[in-house]
């Protein structure tokens, strides 16, 4: 019998060397002379930030590399990989290992060396590779040695971290270049790279095959890259820019150690820029560039064509399959598509029609005259694989087809595109698809019976029920049609109103399994049925947690009404403005909660639907409360319904304007950002408790956010600016927070607001917000101020308080008007 204090000590030498399978023996984070890497092993920076060893890049592929990866995130994300070009195929036979001569060496299963640092033989017996908390795996010469003699930084991959340069060398007229992965699974260079300009300025270039450049940052002008306005908004990097005689670079580091961020160029051909947001799991883009997909040059390849409203953004034309299935599947474009059927260069071949085409510039013109003239032209050419003709312009596409685009119904820069096929290839006129085959269309023909079919049942059913539908009989995900007499009676007669605004009046109404609804009737809409029943297709599609849920319709000629589900606590204005002075008052936690809702809802639009959706028309009445006064936006995605008209409607609408961005009012075209600024003139709403615009009996206007600006700009004491009814019951942290984002919203140029998706990390936390500059167009509104007040009646001490102060503020801030210094929140 073997006694028990032997068997712990056996024990713990066993669980001892289990150990060692995963970290190597000579030090958490080193490999020293001699000392080599295989199987699982890994070493791992000093603080745990960075983790390097054998990685397998997905599950199809038998290949291993070795890289660098985040250790403290859930998502195995790589930064480095050293033998991009070289895999192996045995992990436990291939060993990365420093040799006497100082050189890191990858040997494979036959060890032949597949990869190497390739300096200089050195006689130093004390030199290691250590992996560095920044990501960086350095040679050095003993431990306490600052001198690295080789470091992954310098031969950067795919993946740009702070501390780490992208240079160009002035002695060897060189640059470093970050190059992407070949596909997801493949992190052999890539078609795309991004390189400091070769010829000395400072700006980037964003490269297609080494050669073309379709993307440029612009030159670095101190703060920002004069094409990147979104670094305005960049409140996570310090960047820094050295040139001197042996090299230029920039290089950056972040200001809170705790954010993990990174740089990218991504397989999709753009630079992005990324934080990890730890509740969520998952990246965050902060911004790419450039900014649509279809930008890429030649993204998807020959023979095909990019849609920036679909996923995936590529597809083959049709008569044309991939040239590569499997890397296809895994978005590697590059390669493109190929012919099914060869042409035969006579009149057997023919045309098919491909509409709102954007070609790609450069394209050839030929003076001819007519439509005619041109197809024979390109008929006749064996060149020729497309034509189009617009404007009495002739355009002959020859050779390999390169970013094709497929855009919207109704951009002016669309043309149709005529494809030249061979005969077999061209669905005939039944299929009614430009990209469909005979097959394609026949299942498309059966799946579309299917669905009017069913369609039909629904409304028939609906007429023998007594016109009654029900929510609860709706399927998960889909839309009821309500027939005009069926809301008719839910609403007696649309007697209840709840409320009203640009798009038409909104009345409460109960079904028959007693379910209350909210049923809006829709004002000034020109559009045909089939195109209302697309748009409200869309709306419904969208679901999310702060976004009231459409969950039903109804269109019957001119009639047309949406039906969703009833907020019982009502709009988030009668919260805030409509009740008495203690009663219906919201705390401050709930407030916070509702704005941070909002921002979430906003961005879920902006950034996480297919095609970005602007709501236009952001303000307390939209926002619903349910009963747990969780924050839904209303009326998102019925601009679209509206048109033309909208503009017209909106600016006219009591109580809207003043939430209108600058942009719009000027007429110019309007971006996501524009819903930004209504979110910061609303947002002074939630803290304050008081409309921002509001005109009293002798004439005067008070302007709220002019003042509340102003001291926020001058780190003044936020509980002044404090709704006076909550007597100063709130977190001031938070209440700074929401302050300054608040300011940052309402800035005059949009380049100068953030987006809704850091709107959201701020107020979670994960994001700091600087101070902001007070807007031009307020400080406008205080220099003629002759006929502005800065504060309205109240009875309360805080409130006479925080009066002092604004008069004060406000005499002073029209004697000495502020100038804007700061562009970064």
């Amino acid at each position: 019998m073997v006694p028990l204090n032997n068997l712990w000590f056996l024990l713990s030498l066993f669980l001892l060397c289990f150990s060692f399978e995963i970290h190597l023996s000579y030090g958490a984070d080193t490999i020293s002379l001699g000392e080599s890497l295989s199987g699982n092993q890994t070493i791992v920076s000093s603080q745990g930030n960075f983790e390097l060893g054998f990685f397998k890049p997905g599950n199809s592929t038998q290949n291993y590399y070795i890289g660098v990866w985040y250790k403290k995130i859930s998502v195995k994300t790589i930064v480095w990989v050293a033998n991009r070009e070289n895999p192996v195929s045995d992990i436990y036979s291939s060993q990365l290992k420093l040799l006497e001569d100082g050189n890191l060496v990858l040997l494979d299963q036959s060890n032949i060396q597949v990869w190497t640092t390739n300096l200089t033989s050195t006689t130093s017996n004390s030199i290691e590779a250590v992996l560095l908390d920044n990501g960086n795996l350095v040679l050095r010469d003993g431990p306490n040695s600052s001198v690295y003699m080789w470091e992954s930084f310098d031969h950067p991959t795919h993946t740009w971290l702070p501390g780490g340069k992208l240079a160009r060398n002035k002695q060897t007229n060189t640059t470093q270049r970050l190059t992407s992965w070949r596909s997801k699974e493949d992190p052999a260079p890539g078609i795309f790279s991004l390189e400091l300009d070769p010829a000395g300025t400072s700006q980037y270039f964003i490269l297609w095959n080494g050669s073309v450049r379709y993307w440029t940052s612009g030159t670095w002008n101190g703060q920002i890259f004069s094409l990147v306005p979104e670094m305005r908004l960049n409140y996570i990097y310090n960047f820094s820019y050295i040139n001197n005689e042996n090299e230029s670079y920039f290089t950056y580091t972040v200001y809170n150690s705790s954010i993990i961020s990174r740089f990218v160029m991504d397989i999709s051909g753009q630079v992005k820029q990324l934080s990890w947001l730890e509740g969520s799991n998952e990246w965050n883009l902060f911004w790419s560039q450039p900014r649509t997909q279809c930008e890429v040059y030649n993204l998807c390849g020959t023979f095909s064509t990019c849609n920036d409203r679909a996923m995936p953004f590529c597809e083959c034309l049709p008569g044309y399959e991939p040239s590569s299935v499997r890397d296809w599947n895994l978005s590697d474009w590059s390669d493109g598509c190929r012919r099914r059927t060869p042409l035969n260069c006579n009149n057997n071949d023919g045309f098919l029609i491909m509409p709102n085409m954007k070609l790609p510039t450069g394209t050839s013109n030929l003076a001819t005259g007519s439509p005619d003239a041109c197809r024979s032209a390109c008929l006749n050419n064996c060149s020729c694989n497309a034509y189009a003709y617009a404007n009495g312009q002739c355009s002959i596409l020859e050779g390999d087809l390169l970013s094709l685009q497929e855009i919207s119904e109704g951009d002016d820069s669309g043309v149709n595109l005529y494809l030249k096929l061979a005969a077999s290839d061209i669905p005939t006129p039944s299929s009614g698809s430009k990209k469909g085959t005979p097959a394609g269309a026949i299942i498309g023909a059966i799946a579309g019976s299917v669905i009017l079919f069913g369609f039909i049942l629904v409304l028939i059913w609906t007429r023998k029920s007594g016109g009654s539908l029900r929510l609860s009989d709706a399927v998960e995900g889909s839309l009821i049609p309500f027939g005009y007499r069926d809301l008719q009676i839910a609403t007696k007669n649309f007697s209840e109103k709840l409320g009203g605004g640009a798009f038409g009046s909104v009345f409460k109404g109960t079904l028959t399994d007693s379910t209350v609804i909210a049923v809006k009737k829709l004002e000034g809409l020109r559009q045909g049925e089939k195109q209302f029943r697309t748009e409200v297709s869309t709306i419904g599609t969208i679901q999310h947690v702060n976004l009231v849920r459409l969950r039903g319709f109804c269109s019957e000629g001119t009639k047309r009404l949406l039906v969703y589900d009833y907020m019982p606590k009502g709009s988030l204005d009668f919260h805030l403005f409509h009740g008495n002075k203690y009663s219906n008052i919201i705390d401050w936690k709930t407030r916070y909660q509702i704005a941070l809702g909002i921002a979430r809802g906003l961005a879920y639009l902006h950034e996480k639907c297919r095609d970005c959706i602007i709501h236009c028309d952001i303000k307390p009445e939209n926002i619903l409360l349910d009963a747990e006064f969780c924050a839904k936006v209303a009326d998102f995605g019925l601009a679209k319904l509206v048109g033309r008209d909208f503009s017209r409607v909106l600016t006219t609408m009591r109580g809207t304007r003043g939430y209108l961005a600058p942009e719009w009012i000027s007429g110019m075209a309007i971006t996501a950002k524009a819903d930004v600024y209504s979110y910061g003139m609303m947002l002074f709403e939630i803290i304050s408790g008081r409309r921002n615009s509001e005109q009293s009996e002798d004439g005067k206007v008070s302007f709220f956010p002019t003042w509340a600006a102003s001291q926020i700009n001058k780190g003044e004491d936020v509980l002044g600016i404090l709704d006076y009814r909550l007597e100063g019951n709130a977190n001031v942290e938070e209440l700074t927070r929401a302050c300054r984002v608040a300011c940052w919203c309402i800035q005059d140029d949009e380049i100068h607001r953030p987006s809704m998706g850091q709107v959201v990390q701020i107020f979670e936390g994960v994001l700091e917000v600087n101070p902001p500059p007070v807007p031009r167009s307020l400080q406008v509104l205080v220099e003629n101020g002759d006929h502005i007040i800065f504060f309205s009646e109240s009875s309360s001490n805080h409130s006479q308080q925080a009066r002092s102060s604004m008069s004060k503020s406000a005499s002073q801030t029209q004697s000495k008007s502020t100038s804007s210094t700061s562009s970064q929140p």
